[in-house]
């Protein structure tokens, strides 16, 4: 079954099941090796409420996927929110009935992710559940019963997204942030242009002298997600990358390897990235004639569109 198939199926079950948010995944095989960590869906809404799917390789039970629900929605906070649902997850097969689990469910700040750890096995999954390194998940949610008002509209139609798993192409996979005169910086921050890769524009940002914890002892280096460069939802983008300082005298560069979920404008990175007595120190080579060279490389991004 390809994923024409796939996609049919999904269209079909849609209109039957209007609680209900799929998430085709495309490149499973990276979440089963643990290239990457976890899978999360785009925000979707029933009876209301805001709510995300979350798929990661099981912490305490071999060869397992784990699977679970939460709601993020920002109005709900403080110490006395609560909501009461029954909820379904579950996956696509390739033939015959699906695999899912009924549970009843209740959020609230002590419990924000429900769900099961040893949801399904990897055997399982690839016996009959993996397609061309494809695979499908749903979540049905149904009788919310929150303790505060909430307004909805009511819902015609399930909700569905695919979220790929993209290796970015080596010719494409750099970009290095040539910066003379560093000693003659004067500002806290300093930003590098922006570039792209895969469907968003990033850039660099550096603190000279740190900040947060990493204030008057290290290089802080972070990295920030910007536009969309692509046509669809606005949503998270996963990226696996490096970001480094570069040896200019014998290339032992200095990286660290980061995976972070990036929404719009958002900044991941280390407040101690460099200690400045070794970026300061000569033998290192991270600072010659006054000339630095900071750089990321994109392992892994993801894309994802509306189905």
């Amino acid at each position: 079954m390809g994923l024409t198939s796939f996609e049919d199926i999904i269209k079909e079950k849609l209109k039957e099941r209007k609680n209900a948010h799929f998430m085709l995944v495309d490149g499973m095989s990276k979440l089963l090796t643990q290239k990457v960590k976890y899978c999360q869906s785009l925000d979707f809404q029933v009876s209301g409420i805001r709510w995300k799917l979350l798929i990661r390789p099981a912490l305490g039970f071999n060869d397992c996927l784990s699977y679970s629900v939460w709601i993020i929605d920002e109005k709900y906070t403080g110490s006395y929110w609560e909501v009461k649902f029954n909820f379904k997850i579950g996956i696509v097969p390739q033939t015959g009935s699906d695999y899912c689990y009924v549970f009843v469910g209740c959020h609230n700040k002590q419990s924000l992710v429900l769900g099961l750890d040893n949801f399904i096995s990897y055997t399982v999954l690839k016996e009959r559940f993996l397609v061309n390194d494809k695979a499908v998940f749903y979540a049905e949610i149904s009788d919310v019963q929150p303790n505060f008002p909430v307004t909805g509209i009511p819902r015609t139609m399930g909700t569905a997204e695919r979220l790929k798993l993209i290796e970015v192409a080596r010719n494409n996979s750099r970009f290095t942030w040539k910066i003379t005169k560093f000693s003659s910086f004067t500002g806290v921050e300093h930003s590098s242009y922006e570039f792209t890769v895969g469907p968003r524009r990033w850039r660099l940002s550096m603190y000279p002298k740190g900040s947060g914890d990493g204030k008057g002892n290290s290089l802080s280096l972070y990295l920030t997600a910007s536009d969309y460069v692509t046509d669809g939802p606005k949503g998270g983008t996963l990226a696996i990358y490096k970001l480094r300082v570069l040896d200019q005298l014998h290339r032992n560069h200095y990286e660290i390897n980061c995976e972070d979920w990036f929404l719009h404008l958002t900044t991941w990175g280390r407040n101690k990235f460099l200690p400045l007595e070794e970026l300061h120190k000569a033998s290192r080579g991270f600072l010659v004639n006054d000339q630095i060279y900071i750089g990321v490389e994109f392992l892994i991004v993801s894309t994802t569109e509306y189905l």
